[in-house]
């Protein structure tokens, strides 16, 4: 009987270290085999990389533990670099990750190497300006060598003006797209808005839309509509710090532009107050006009209105 139980442990016991000695060989297995976490950290690499080799590009080639084959080669206007040992490969086009991944192959294919740790970086761009255009202070071309943030590449064009878009957008030079961005007024939100801008990017900042509140207000003038562009009759006048009391708020006339014409209706700014009229979101040039208390005001034209529009001193909400 104890000889059986002997037996049977013994049995239990290599049963164990069997199934220990196969854990053990599927994790070396894993080890062994740098190729995959290659592919599994170029496929997360294509996923964020926009910005795609170009002819002209500087790139620093290494290779893990052959510090001999480390080299830095330009890509020739082929789209070609020369590689030390295997000659000539075709790579414009692709993301460093995915250029990494075909000299690895090409090396491990020339009996070279086997199963090589490739690393690319691209030192320096042979495009390596962006266009900064519209509503900045120093619109032209910046020069970049690395990608930088949005922010960073506003600022070194002077930063936005008072009536610039908060709209942004950025056209890819690596690819046939572009993007916009909504950069908002608030520091912390605008951070988190922050993208990348390449080499040879084009950023365009766009007129912000603005309205316009004239007649006996305390500050006639034009508005900006920023950030989500979005403003009421009421908000309007208040940016305008209110109607005068000669005011004639009663027969408050918004004037709009639609196919070309000048469409007018009036409004009433105490019946808005006081909730009887709904508060009417207005659109890019608006004109709001506040009427005087003395009747020959009222003959003012529309157009007349609009004309003076376009004298008026602009503000920017701060």
């Amino acid at each position: 009987m104890a000889r059986k139980d002997g037996a049977m442990k013994r049995r239990h016991s290599l049963s164990v270290f069997l199934c220990l000695s196969c854990l053990c060989c599927a994790g070396y297995g894993q080890a062994s085999f740098p190729d995959k976490k290659v592919t599994t950290g170029n496929a997360t690499a294509g996923v964020a990389e926009s910005l795609l080799i170009g002819r002209g590009d500087l790139l620093h080639v290494t290779i893990f533990r052959e510090p001999d084959l480390e080299q830095k080669v330009r890509v020739k206007d082929s789209g070609e670099v020369d590689l030390d040992l295997v000659g000539t490969l075709h790579i414009a086009g692709l993301t460093p990750g995915d250029a990494a991944t075909a000299i690895a192959q090409l090396y491990e294919r020339e009996h070279y190497l086997n199963r090589p740790q490739v690393s690319v970086l691209v030192e320096e761009y042979s495009t390596q300006s962006v266009s900064v255009m519209g509503q900045v202070n120093k619109s032209g071309t910046v020069t970049l060598t690395t990608p930088r943030g949005l922010i960073d590449v506003l600022s070194l064009s002077g930063g936005l003006t008072e009536i610039a878009d908060r709209h942004i957008t950025i056209q890819r030079h690596s690819k046939n797209e572009s993007i916009t961005v909504f950069l908002p007024n608030d520091a912390a939100a605008s951070l988190h808005a922050n993208v990348m801008v390449y080499p040879g990017d084009t950023v365009l900042v766009p007129k912000a839309g603005l309205i316009y509140v004239l007649g006996d207000v305390a500050r006639p003038g034009g508005y900006v509509m920023q950030d989500d562009a979005k403003l009421t009759v009421l908000q309007a006048v208040a940016m305008a710090s209110g109607a005068n009391r000669t005011a004639k708020e009663d027969a408050t006339r918004l004037i709009r532009k639609v196919n070309g014409s000048y469409q007018e209706l009036i409004v009433s700014l105490h019946a808005m107050e006081r909730g009887t009229m709904p508060d009417m979101p207005l659109e890019a040039d608006d004109v709001l006009y506040v009427p005087f208390s003395v009747a020959r005001n009222m003959v003012i034209g529309a157009s007349g209105i609009v004309s003076s529009a376009s004298s008026a001193v602009i503000y920017a909400a701060r």
